[in-house]
């Protein structure tokens, strides 16, 4: 056969030409026909398309018949993400198993009820026999999020109900995957640092005895060792990251295949998929690479004039990804504030004194106050812009000497929580399939044979 790589090469550059002339829609006909792209009108409002119980956001509130912004607030099962947060660090406990079981089960447990879940976790916590082995070690990759679809996907294989759908076995299912995402992502990471970047490999296994944070920084450090504010800090993150309104990506894709009737392990395994792409999951890292991007370039990172004057060049994409985007500012749904990154600030300047990096903390604080003006001044946008979530949670993880690679499994780590608990909820009550319509635009054509095309 004389077909080799060079025309393989030259029959794909034959196919993109293809298809960027036969798979172009007309832009103007999604106003023709009213059809939202990406589901939200021009406005950001979404096309609603479920209805749940298990969380709530509110950023508008209506003032003399009229939508207006308000300062952003977000609810688990009716209770204030704030009050939630408060409650457990008032108490001095970790929240994330609290939280956990808030969202799957619609109730806070009990001191009794609390500690029979955080058992059910850590037995949960540990691997079949040579899975680490056999699985993580084998074929690792510098993208972690694939060797947890990878992971997750090949733990099927070792439930002999993974089929089985009932909502007994769903629980038992979700309860184990988020019991184990920490060990697939942190394992993930070792196999990688090891066998591709040509460092020690450390696998520590997680303490039962510990909380879901402070076994992530355990096994992740070669010493094991953590202060109780950097774990503390780290909880914080995960339970703001856990849950957001159920109108996300991947938790509508958790929704979609769950609809389908197909298996939590798949159906985790698509969501792992949603979350992993740049327009979803990886914004903190994007604003670490930009932070680093201002400080290169920037001669006085203190000198707020230059530093707005670079911001401007950023969002007019003269420099750093030529993007146009300012990291970690403004969010689809909050305009005044996003109430996960106002708790979260709080916490952050606490552990930015702790690990001597106050001065990096209010270089963020600057980039947070200046960003919001010259996205005013440039995009002509007064609705309001504000720091999400990610802006600082890329900065936590930073200060935490979590790895880069990571960082978007740690999302998945929270968020799995969030699928469960949509999962569920969808078993329950959907007796039909998820099925978007879509408007036909394709043309009609004849026939031609072969011979005449």
């Amino acid at each position: 056969m004389s077909y080799n790589k060079k025309e393989m090469e030259k029959d794909l550059e034959k196919y993109v030409e293809i298809c960027s002339q036969s798979d172009v829609v007309d832009k103007e006909l999604y106003g023709e026909y009213g059809v939202k792209r990406g589901l939200r009108d021009v406005n950001g409002r979404g096309v609603l398309t479920g209805i749940t119980n298990i969380s709530r956001i509110e950023a508008t509130k209506e003032v003399d018949g009229k939508r207006v912004p308000m300062p952003g607030e977000l609810y688990f099962r009716g209770y204030s993400i704030e009050e939630l947060v408060n409650g457990f660090m008032d108490a001095d406990r970790f929240g994330f198993e609290e939280t956990a079981y808030l969202l799957l089960f619609g109730k806070l447990p009990n001191t009794e009820e609390l500690e029979r879940f955080k058992e059910n976790l850590a037995y949960n916590r540990r691997l079949p026999t040579n899975f680490t082995r056999d699985v993580i070690m084998k074929a690792p990759s510098q993208d972690i999020m694939n060797s947890m679809t990878k992971s997750v996907l090949t733990l099927a294989n070792y439930d002999k109900y993974s089929t089985d759908t009932s909502i007994e076995n769903v629980i038992k299912e979700c309860i184990g995957l988020i019991a184990v995402f920490p060990v697939l992502a942190v394992y993930g990471y070792q196999a990688y640092n090891h066998y591709k970047k040509n460092r020690s490999l450390y696998i520590h296994r997680p303490d039962p005895k510990l909380s879901t944070s402070e076994n992530i920084l355990r096994m992740l450090r070669p010493d094991k060792k953590y202060t109780e504010l950097e774990a503390k800090v780290l909880d914080i993150a995960l339970v703001l990251h856990m849950e957001h309104g159920g109108g996300n990506n991947s938790t509508f894709t958790t929704r979609v295949v769950t609809s389908a009737g197909s298996d939590t392990y798949s159906t985790i395994a698509a969501a792992l998929s949603s979350l992993k792409g740049s327009r979803h999951g990886g914004a903190n890292v994007r604003v670490v690479e930009m932070i680093t991007d201002i400080k290169k370039n920037v001669s006085d990172i203190t000198d707020e004039k230059e530093v707005k004057e670079y911001l401007r060049k950023i969002l007019n994409k003269q420099t750093f990804n030529k993007q146009g985007l300012i990291y970690g500012m403004g969010h689809a749904v909050y305009s005044v504030s996003d109430p996960r990154a106002e708790i979260f600030k709080r916490f952050v300047e606490k552990l930015a004194i702790e690990k001597g990096k106050k001065k990096d903390f209010e270089f963020y604080s600057m980039i947070e106050r200046l960003a919001p003006e010259v996205i005013a001044e440039e995009r002509h946008i007064y609705k309001g812009v504000s720091a999400n979530v990610d802006f600082y949670s890329g900065l936590v993880y930073s200060m935490l000497d979590i790895p880069k690679e990571i960082f978007t499994p740690m999302f998945a780590i929270a968020r799995i929580v969030g699928w469960s608990a949509h999962r569920i909820e969808e078993l329950i009550n959907a007796e039909k399939i998820i099925r978007p319509a879509y408007i036909s635009n394709c043309p009609y054509n004849d026939y031609v044979d072969i011979e005449n095309r």
